[in-house]
């Protein structure tokens, strides 16, 4: 029996886990298909579009601009070790728009709007907001999800999109002002360098991760608990949650574009 119970646990475990992804991917569909039906709320979108994308590009950009000077720095100091500092501009390029834009504004918007999305709902269900829009014959998940799930799959990629460009251009500043590189063959390499399914992939990964925050944001927001604890408990889980699914998508997506 002493050996059993372990393997009950682990059973247990694997169930919760099941259970949740299956209940996680029915809310996602449910989503999804509010989207395309009607009654819209353009108004809702709009202010979803606004603290999404908008209020989202300052710390995306700080976070860009320094990863890929911080990018750069290593990958000359590496690359001295062996006489190839030159690859530089290529690698630095390859790595934010492949890898570390979409995955760094990914997390930045996993912390910023999954968190915001998760607290402001779970504090409308404890406060009974959403009851009430049941009583006025609207649609909770058609009110607060899908207008907050459709601006993520728009702004985000947009957001991606800035960020690999100022990730590259923080690598292009610190590699002509401090590392001595010919600001024309640094950005001659640069262009050379990438190629289309580069910069589509990560237009494809920065959609994939705002849909995924936005939804682990509405998902733990509308299954909170009550009370001040129950907004806690959801506002973390869903972080959680969005940055370990944002990892795990990037792996996946990462070996679908780049796998041949």
């Amino acid at each position: 029996m002493m050996l059993l119970a372990p393997l009950g646990q682990l059973g247990r475990a694997v169930l919760g886990a099941l259970a949740a992804a299956g209940r996680i991917s029915i809310f996602a569909w449910g989503a999804f298909s509010h989207m395309l039906r009607p009654p819209f709320y353009p108004r809702e979108l709009l202010v979803a579009l606004l603290n999404i994308g908008w209020l989202s590009l300052p710390v995306v950009g700080l976070t860009a601009v320094f990863t890929g000077g911080a990018l750069a720095l290593q990958i000359y100091a590496g690359g001295a070790r062996f006489n190839a500092e030159a690859v530089v501009p290529q690698i630095v390029a390859i790595g934010m728009v492949r890898e570390l834009g979409p995955v760094l504004v990914g997390l930045m918007i996993a912390a910023r709007v999954t968190s915001s999305i998760a607290a402001e709902i779970a504090t409308m269900k404890v406060t009974e907001q959403i009851d009430a829009l049941v009583t006025l014959s609207t649609h909770p998940m058609k009110y607060l999800v899908a207008p907050r799930v459709a601006a993520a799959l728009i702004t985000v990629p947009v957001l991606v999109g800035i960020g690999d460009i100022i990730g590259v251009a923080g690598g292009y500043v610190v590699a002509t002002e401090n590392l001595g590189f010919n600001p024309a063959a640094y950005l001659k390499n640069t262009v050379d360098f990438l190629e289309w399914r580069d910069i589509v992939s990560s237009l494809v990964k920065g959609c994939a991760f705002g849909g995924i925050a936005a939804i682990m944001g509405c998902y733990y927001g509308m299954e909170s608990g009550r009370g001040a604890q129950g907004v806690g408990r959801a506002t973390k889980s869903s972080v959680e949650a969005a940055a370990v699914l944002i990892l795990a998508a990037n792996f996946v997506l990462t070996g679908v574009f780049f796998s041949l």
